[in-house]
C-alpha cells in the first residue's frame, strides 16, 4: 500500500467515525 492511499484512508477512517460520533452524540455539538 502507498504513502497515499495509507493517509487517505486514515482521512476517511476519521470523517467516517467523526460523523458517526455526532450522530451518537448529538447533544455535544
Amino acid at each position: 500500500m502507498s504513502i497515499e492511499s495509507a493517509i487517505l484512508l486514515t482521512i476517511v477512517a476519521l470523517g467516517v467515525g467523526y460523523l458517526l460520533y455526532a450522530l451518537i452524540h448529538p447533544d455535544r455539538f
